[in-house]
């Protein structure tokens, strides 16, 4: 695509040709990373299966995060509070702030994600994608925690949700 007048040139991912990562319960459409937006954005897209786990209790120190329901019903902890939301739903978490999420009990979940400022994160997808598979171990998560701002909490509350 032609140039903006930006130091980046616009970003075009077409469905066909796009790049996919998953793991047993979700699969993740890689859509812009980055590095293609000139650090402004990263984006993809998750569809989750029922009862699919998502992400436990993190946080990021350097991004914000969106998500934005396409369809089905995702519940989300951000700070101690667990919400559900359904297709339409927006929600921006700020830097700093815990969150977790997983497909709502009994749904699927289809979302948009997206950090800003832009973080290197389809790395962190594909990594994921290995360790749920059995590929790589646990550990090369926590080891990349600073690479790839992914800070892991514990949250009594997002534990008890997922228990109930």
């Amino acid at each position: 695509m032609a140039s903006t007048g930006t130091d980046f040139a616009a970003v075009l991912t077409r469905a066909a040709g796009a790049e996919t990562a998953s793991d047993p319960s979700s699969v993740m459409t890689l859509l812009a990373d980055s590095d293609t937006t000139g650090g402004l954005l990263t984006s993809y897209r998750s569809t989750f299966a029922e009862g699919a786990v998502g992400a436990p209790a993190h946080f990021h120190t350097r991004a914000a995060e969106m998500f934005f329901v396409i369809d089905g019903s995702l519940r989300v902890l951000v700070g101690e509070e667990i919400e559900v939301l359904n297709g339409g739903d927006f929600l921006l978490v700020p830097p700093n702030t815990p969150h977790a999420f997983a497909a709502a009990p009994g749904c699927t979940a289809d979302v948009l994600f997206a950090f800003t400022p832009g973080m290197a994160r389809f790395d962190y997808l594909r990594l994921l994608g290995r360790v749920m598979r059995g590929e790589a171990g646990p550990e090369e998560i926590r080891e990349s925690a600073e690479r790839f701002d992914n800070h892991y909490v514990d949250s009594p509350a997002w534990n008890a949700a997922l228990g109930a």
